[in-house]
This record gives structure tokens, C-alpha cells and sequence, in this order.
């Protein structure tokens, strides 16, 4: 962590607008060509773009209160004696699991040399509006702020491009936000590649229904105005969801082929990416007459149509362009393999590709032999990593771009492999040590992804003892100390806080918040509650690792009492059972089975392959990939992909079965990296494509064959 400190810079917005929701701002500067560099930090987000070209976007998250500042090398891009200078910032004063509910600011400076020529609050740079966002309009998921849409005129692009552009709206007054601590930020910039559209999958003819009221989904109607911040529906200026299911797709036949160049009259084309990738889709329209174009994606295709509305998001955003040649770029980062333009009125479509937002290349690679199955799921497993790593490990770069725990204890093993280093690790658990304070959840508690807001008061304890489980890992990989003795509050505050729910036998009993195991029958209410046994053993194993980390050897002791009392009331001889339930008479097992229980035994200690022989053969011969085929253990439920399967591989792993642990990687996930290139969250496609924690795989590649430094 090293503080910043601008030279001349002040963190300012449009007077008495900071707390306003969604609101885009323009920050435009004209500078001269040279050695300079710029130095920004903002809230929410911001883009760049010199001479009317996109630089980069940002910034890196940090804790409440704290704001990394980007420093961004502008030599190449000022080819003019006088050169544009624009920085967009949109400030969403939402809640969300992406971006943290704070007021609007941007604080920037333009440097060259010891010379500050334009920043925030002093000269050279001043705050437009130009009104082409429509603010008021739907969030784009229950997990992050708002969808897109605008309003676009052709010769607004002068705003970017020309010194003295006739134009110019007066600059908006503006007020200094006090209380901004400033960080240098510690993760490495993305490279902000372009990336092709592969093939037109399909075009045809788009019936523009009337628009009328359609159903929305669940957490609009649920949370909207409650805990979840918003435009409600009666204050949107544009309903993005009526309008996209108000919409039938006609195709023609034969209408596929590799080129993009279409020329559209109330009609659409559905364009297929290389893979699933993460990133800006930028369009460039020329529109003969006054038009529209809707731009929808998704990550992949429901009986080979595309379904806005798959994972409960709007991919759906609207474009309303007057006539001229426009070029569109969404202000924030999406997730797709597939994209759909349409056209209401007539207009031609003349490029259209990805601008990536993803970690920049790795030096590092696994030595694989010549198996191009085993290839296929690498280099998946390597794109689901770069793009769930760009600032703090994520969960999924499209519905929540959020930065959980228990996924970043297996995302961050591969960056070790992939790096060499542990920066992006740090910087994700710096955020929780930051943080002065966790808004809404029990004191002691941590957050189950940060940064984020969480007003609706949902936390995941069991993810909190992954944070300690992380910890000894990271300690291990970085010998990095320091940041360990800092953590000691959080983590005897973990320690603390879980103390009183422990019952007559040690065990946890009805913890508070959303017990979690997995997406599976584990994860039943019936199953979970009262005494959930994996969450014990996971609980027992923290313990340990408190004991480990801080010398706290009465924890030790506790974690070894603990874990014979699991095997006793847990173990029924052949499985291990999931929950007691409590009863007038005392604990009662009702006999609930399920698979991740199992992993989670041994993944923890709590069973061993020596003490629990016979398990361990079961587990080995009858379960994995095939076991829905084959039948066998019925009444014992399945695992799902996350943490079940990769729980099932690590402990194959951890017994040098490696030909085991090829077997079940093939089995899991070659259909997911012939099918989107990506590794996904479930073990079908109906969630999130791109899972961080996927990447995992390549840690055990690497385990078996070795890794090399990357000359590509």
C-alpha cells in the first residue's frame, strides 16, 4: 500500500450533482504534444480518449474511502502540436457488488516533467456535459449499477477531436469533494488489445412490436427501492426490458458467412467472437437517416437464438443516432461470445469488434504435451483468469464483476503460477484490511466480496473462513508478513465472532447470514440447518490455520477437540452425513447425503485416505464426471462445478493421481472449452460462463507438467 499525493490536483465534480445516479461527465482538455503523462484517480468509472482515439479505462477498486490513482503515459497518442484531451466519468451513487456507492469525483493532472499543465480545480481543464447518456434508466443486474443507452449526435464527435470545436457547451461549475485518501495503484494496467468479430452466425428481418409492459426480472421487482438503489419504473425515461422482448428476429436463410460489413434496413446481424471475451464492443455506424440501434450479447446461445435476459442481466442497451457516421463504444467493460446488432430505420454497420479489459499477457506458461483437447482447456482456463484478474480477483467479469472470497482462494494460486508473484493477491486483500469498516453485516464479519455494498445485510460466513484458509497460503507464497500482522485484527475478529454460535459439542449451530456450501442439494435449507456439518470441518480447519498463522495454540487445540467430534456425529459408517437438526430432546441426524460433504472432509482433514479407507475407494471408483450416468450412490446428491468438483480434483491431485486428474478435468470441462472457450460457474451454461476461480485448472496443470517463461 503507498499513498499518493497529487501535486496540484483537487477532487472535484459538478456542483451539488455528486450524488446523483448516473451521471456522465466530460472533462476536456487541450495539451500539447511531448513527454506527459496523466495522473487521474476517479468515482465510479472513467475513460480516456485523446484525439478522439480510446487510451484506457478505469480505475483500479479500492476499500470505502480509498481511491487508486492511475498514471498513464501519453507520448504516443499526442500526434497533433495541440492535442484533445477527454476524460469521461460516470458517477453511478448505486450500491452494487462492482462499484462502491460513493460521490462523484475525478481528481487529474497533466504532468510533464516537474510541470503540472491542467488538472481538477485549477487551469487548463474544464467539466462539459453533452446529455447524450439517458440517466434515468434500468440497472443492468442485481449485482451492478445501470444498463446504457443514448442519445447521439454526429457532430458531437467534434467535442473529442477538434481544439476549437464550435460547439463547445459552457463549462459547468463545479465544487471540491473533500476527504479523498489516494493510492498508488498496485496492480499492473490492462493492454487494451482488439478483438475481431469471428463470423456473422446470422442476419435477417427485426418486427418492432409495439412496446408494452413485458415481465422483469426478479430482483427489479423484488429489491428495487428497498435495499437495491435505483430509477424505479414510473421515473425511467427508456424501459430497455419492455422494448427488447417487445422484438421478434427473423432470419433468412443461408445468411452467414465471415464478413461484417452489413448494410441493415430494420434488420439485425448476429456476429459470433473468437471466444467468450471480456471487454467494450465498439460499433462504427454510418446511418443514412435519423435510426436506432439496439447492441445486445451474451456469452452464449439458447437453441441458437440470443437471450438478453439468460442470467439475469439486460445485455440489451439502445443506441438513438441521427444521421452521419457514429462510433460507439459501451462506457463499461461486458461479457460475450456473442453479439447482435439491429437496426430500426436503415443503416450500414461497418466495423465492429472488442476492445479487451482483461490482464495484461502473463510471462509464464504450462508445458503441455501435444493433446489439443488438454490444450483447449488451458487456454480456457487462462482466459477465464485473465479476465476475472484485472484489478481485484472476481467471480465473473459480466453479471457481477465482484471480488469474492473462497473464489480468490483458487484464483490466486494460479496468478502465483501464471506470475510468479502475488500483486494482484496483495492488492485483494489489502481491500480488506482498508477498510475502516463493514457497513451492514455483524461486527467480526467479513463481507463475502469486497468492495462492494451490501445494504441488504446478506453475508456468507463460511467464505469468511476462507479468507483466513487464503491467508496461510498467501503467507506461504509471498512470505509477505507484514501484511499478515495486519490482518490479525480481522481474523481474531473472525474468531470472536463465531465463538458464541458454538453449541454443547463445539459445533456451529445456526449461524446467522447465508450458510453456503455450494450450488447443489448441500446447500437446501433442510440440509444446511441446524449443525451443517461441512461448514464445521471448514470452520475446524480455520482454526488451524489461526493457530498456524499467529501462534495461537489454545486454537490448535480447539481445532483437534473439533475435528473428532465431527468424525463422531458426522460419519455413518459408509458417508459422511451433512446436518444434525435440533430437536426437544437434543441433536437428531436425519441422514442427509450429499457429495461435497464428502469433499469437504477430506479436504479439510477432518477424514484422511489412511483413517477413512474405504470412503476414499468410493469417492476414487464410483464418483466423478460419469457418476450421473452410471447411477451409482443414488442417495447420495450430486456435487456441482464450484467448489465440489475442483474440491474432488485438488484432493486427487494432492495424492499424485494424475492420471486421475486428467481424466476428470477432460470429463468437466472440455465441453465448456469447446463450447464458449472459457471455464464456467455451474456445470451447465445456464449462469455465468467465466468463472475466475475456473482457472484453478491450471494450477494442476502446472503441478503435472511444469511451467516455462512465455516468449509469445
Amino acid at each position: 500500500m503507498e499513498c499518493y499525493k497529487f501535486r496540484r490536483a483537487q477532487a472535484i465534480w459538478a456542483r451539488g450533482r455528486e450524488e446523483e445516479m448516473n451521471c456522465e461527465l466530460a472533462f476536456r482538455a487541450v495539451i500539447p504534444a511531448g513527454d506527459l503523462e496523466l495522473h487521474l484517480a476517479a468515482s465510479s468509472i472513467y475513460r480516456l480518449w485523446i484525439n478522439g482515439k480510446f487510451v484506457c479505462a478505469g480505475p483500479a477498486r479500492a476499500a470505502h474511502g480509498f481511491y487508486n490513482v492511475d498514471e498513464v503515459s501519453l507520448s504516443r497518442w499526442l500526434t497533433e502540436l495541440e492535442n484533445v484531451a477527454v476524460i469521461e466519468v460516470v458517477g453511478y451513487n448505486v450500491n452494487s457488488f462492482d462499484t462502491l456507492d460513493q460521490p462523484a469525483f475525478l481528481a487529474a493532472e497533466y504532468v510533464q516533467g516537474d510541470q503540472v499543465i491542467a488538472c481538477t480545480a485549477g487551469e487548463g481543464l474544464a467539466i462539459h456535459e453533452l446529455k447524450q447518456r439517458v440517466q434515468r434508466i434500468q440497472r443492468y443486474s442485481f449485482q451492478r449499477a445501470f444498463a446504457e443507452c443514448y442519445h447521439l449526435r454526429a457532430r458531437t464527435q467534434g467535442f473529442y477531436t477538434e481544439v476549437s470545436w464550435g460547439s463547445l457547451p459552457e463549462p459547468l461549475p463545479f465544487a471540491v469533494q473533500p476527504g479523498k485518501r489516494f493510492l498508488r495503484r498496485s496492480v499492473r494496467m490492462p493492454e487494451f488489445e482488439q478483438l475481431s468479430a469471428r463470423a456473422l452466425v446470422e442476419r435477417g428481418r427485426v418486427d418492432f412490436q409495439p412496446v408494452s409492459g413485458k415481465p422483469v426480472l426478479s430482483w427489479e421487482s423484488a429489491h428495487l427501492g428497498k435495499t437495491l438503489k435505483g430509477y424505479l419504473a414510473q421515473d425511467l425515461e427508456e424501459r430497455l426490458s419492455d422494448e427488447g422482448q417487445s422484438m421478434a428476429f427473423l432470419p433468412e436463410q443461408d445468411s452467414a458467412g465471415e464478413g461484417f460489413l452489413l448494410d441493415l434496413e430494420d434488420g439485425y446481424g448476429l456476429y459470433e467472437l473468437p471466444f467468450n471475451a471480456t471487454g467494450f464492443p465498439c460499433l462504427s455506424v454510418q446511418c443514412c437517416e435519423p435510426c436506432t440501434v439496439y447492441l445486445m450479447f451474451d456469452e452464449t446461445l439458447v437453441d441458437g437464438k440470443l437471450n438478453f435476459l439468460r442470467m439475469g442481466t439486460y445485455n440489451f442497451f439502445k443506441y438513438t443516432l441521427d444521421a452521419g457516421r457514429h462510433s460507439i463504444m459501451t462506457f463499461a467493460p461486458y461479457t460475450m461470445k456473442y453479439i447482435q446488432v439491429a437496426v430500426k430505420g436503415k443503416a450500414l454497420l461497418q466495423e465492429l469488434h472488442l476492445v479487451e479489459y482483461k490482464h495484461p499477457p502473463v510471462p509464464r506458461r504450462v508445458k503441455l504435451p501435444q493433446d489439443p483437447q488438454l490444450k483447449a482447456i488451458y487456454h480456457a482456463a487462462r482466459e477465464s483468469y485473465l479476465s476475472n484478474a484485472v484489478d481485484v480477483f472476481m467471480d465473473c467479469p459480466s453479471r457481477e464483476r465482484a471480488g469474492w472470497l473462497c473464489d480468490s482462494f483458487f484464483t490466486s494460486r494460479v496468478e502465483h503460477v501464471l506470475t510468479g508473484e502475488c500483486l494482484e493477491e496483495r492488492a485483494f486483500l489489502n481491500n480488506f484490511l482498508l477498510a475502516e469498516k463493514f457497513d451492514n453485516i455483524p461486527q467480526g464479519m467479513l463481507p463475502m466480496c469486497y468492495p462492494s455494498d451490501h445494504n441488504d445485510g446478506l453475508f456468507i460466513p463460511n467464505w469468511a473462513m476462507w479468507f483466513v484458509l487464503e491467508l496461510e497460503e498467501y503467507l506461504e507464497r509471498s512470505g509477505d508478513r507484514e501484511l499478515i500482522d495486519r490482518a490479525r485484527p480481522r481474523v481474531m475478529g473472525l474468531v470472536d465472532y463465531f465463538a458464541p454460535f458454538e453449541n454443547e459439542y463445539g459445533l456451529l449451530e445456526k449461524l446467522d447470514g447465508w450458510v453456503f456450501l455450494e450450488w447443489s442439494r448441500a446447500n437446501d435449507p433442510d440440509v444446511v440447518q441446524d449443525v451443517n456439518f461441512p461448514t464445521n470441518m471448514l470452520y475446524m480447519r480455520m482454526l488451524r490455520a489461526v493457530a498456524s498463522l499467529y501462534g495461537e495454540e489454545g486454537l490448535g487445540e480447539k481445532a483437534a477437540r473439533l475435528r473428532e467430534t465431527i468424525r463422531e456425529r458426522s460419519f455413518n459408517g459408509t458417508f459422511y452425513t451433512d446436518n444434525e437438526r435440533r430437536i426437544q430432546e437434543g441433536l437428531e441426524n436425519p441422514g442427509n447425503t450429499t457429495e461435497v460433504c464428502q469433499y469437504y472432509a477430506f479436504f479439510t482433514g477432518t477424514a484422511t485416505r489412511e483413517e477413512d479407507a474405504g470412503l476414499w475407494e468410493t469417492l476414487l471408483r464410483d464418483f466423478g464426471p460419469g457418476r450421473k450416468e452410471s447411477g451409482l450412490h443414488p442417495q447420495v446428491a450430486f456435487a456441482n462445478a464450484f467448489i465440489g468438483n475442483y474440491l474432488r480434483i485438488e484432493l486427487l491431485y494432492r495424492e499424485g493421481l494424475y492420471e486421475d486428474v486428467l481424466n476428470n478435468i477432460r470429463g468437466y470441462f472440455a465441453k465448456m472449452a469447446a463450447l464458449t472457450g472459457t471455464l464456467w460457474e455451474n456445470d451447465n451454461a445456464y449462469a455465468s460462463c467465466n468463472h475466475g476461480f475456473a482457472s484453478h485448472v491450471i494450477y494442476w496443470l502446472a503441478g503435472i507438467y511444469g511451467v516455462e517463461e512465455d516468449s509469445v
